[in-house]
């Protein structure tokens, strides 16, 4: 069994930590339990540079390694285009075998857009051409729109994407591996669109840091190689895709509707009930994505179908420690107790995951036991994030901290 997050970016995207390079990354990966890497960014020269310095070939398996970890060539582009008198904006994520694969597509791009000025490169070219010219390179390349529904970037979004996949895509839709969920939107969230059913859900990062590679990941039980990786994807195996590690949807950053300026956070429900307006300023709302979920859906929610894959929902353990202690979790108390429990348990998904309750309870701290069965239980609550903002999880209620407070105090 492996754990992939094939979905990140490097120190030459914006908006990302100075650490986004190799050796950081692989020694996280470790932290995390994660077997394979997506690059991110090999569009980008120098990126692509760093990357051939640090990574050795495995020409069998169409991958690489660097100190035991494996990684897969990937990037995510940005497809902004007008079609049919609309203007569209979606995010796309390309894995290719080889070098001379990422050669080719690079060559192609390059005539479509300036690939240095940022590692997620921007395209005037619709999502239909990028496969059409994509896929005229070679029929190995993985292509995967992501994170399908947030709203200003993506196949689906509210703001800027399409009702459907043959909309975006046209003949070359059967050319896409698999949709990515995106951290505001699960799986069963999905299964509700019957028009996705035949396509593999995979979750990923998308990080910008080190520290959150593999807060969404896939998990799987095939040979580690980029060809096998691809057909169980493409074929749906699920005896060999066995599941997602997913955020809670409502962590992430649009799953409700709103303002984040007005300080509005809305259920889809009350987003209909004013009109799509904000009740503030007056101005159109910031639609998330359970409300594009509901408009396109075509089944009821809880409904799951026959080849669907399974997921577990996962609370990053930093967030669980901080809970637990009352702190910020890029304090230095959380830094140390969390790599005192890595030294312990080897990896943040085996803790997480793996770890039988009895273990956690005799030997973990009593506090950060009991927040991660809670997690493994659902027994939280949830803040939805909206507009942009991220929402909140919380694992102990305000009872319950009172109560750890004042036994403290004994």
């Amino acid at each position: 069994m492996f754990v992939a997050d094939f979905h990140i970016h490097s120190k030459y995207s914006r908006a990302t930590s100075k650490n986004m390079d190799v050796p950081h990354l692989a020694r996280w990966a470790r932290h995390k339990g994660m077997t394979l890497l997506g690059s991110g960014d090999f569009t980008h020269h120098l990126w692509l540079e760093e990357l051939k310095h640090y990574l050795e070939p495995l020409p069998q398996k169409g991958l690489f390694i660097y100190n035991e970890v494996y990684f897969i060539l990937s990037v995510e582009v940005s497809n902004i285009f007008s079609q049919n008198g609309r203007v569209y904006r979606v995010h796309n994520v390309i894995m290719v075998p080889s070098l001379e694969v990422a050669k080719e597509v690079n060559k192609m791009l390059s005539f479509h857009g300036n690939l240095s000025s940022d590692g997620r490169p921007i395209f005037g070219m619709s999502c239909k051409q990028l496969t059409e010219e994509l896929f005229r390179i070679s029929d190995d390349i993985m292509f995967i729109p992501a994170h399908i529904w947030t709203p200003w970037f993506s196949v689906f979004g509210s703001n800027s994407g399409f009702d459907s996949l043959e909309e975006a895509f046209g003949e070359y839709t059967d050319k896409i591996t698999a949709l990515e969920t995106g951290l505001s939107s699960d799986p069963a969230m999905n299964w509700r669109l019957s028009s996705l059913d035949k396509y593999s859900l995979v979750s990923n990062s998308d990080a910008h840091s080190p520290q959150r590679i593999g807060r969404e990941a896939n998990v799987f039980e095939c040979e580690l190689n980029y060809w096998e990786i691809k057909r169980v994807l493409e074929t749906k195996d699920v005896n060999k895709f066995l599941y997602t590690i997913e955020f809670f949807p409502e962590e992430g950053k649009y799953h409700y509707d709103g303002h984040r300026n007005c300080n509005i956070r809305l259920h889809p429900k009350e987003t209909k009930e004013y009109n799509g307006i904000c009740p503030v300023c007056g101005k159109p709302l910031t639609k998330g994505v359970l409300y594009r979920v509901e408009e396109l859906a075509d089944r009821p929610e809880g409904f799951i179908p026959k080849s669907a894959t399974g997921y577990k929902s996962l609370v990053p353990l930093d967030e669980i420690v901080a809970e637990t202690k009352g702190v910020d979790k890029k304090s230095k108390a959380v830094e140390r107790e969390y790599m005192s429990l890595i030294r312990e348990f080897g990896s943040e998904f085996n803790i997480l995951v793996n770890v039988p309750e009895r273990e956690l309870l005799s030997k973990l701290p009593p506090r950060i036991a009991e927040g991660i069965k809670r997690v493994r239980d659902r027994q939280l609550e949830v803040l939805p994030g909206f507009d942009g903002e991220y929402g909140r999880i919380n694992i102990f209620s305000k009872d319950d901290k009172e109560k750890s407070q004042q036994m403290t105090l004994f």
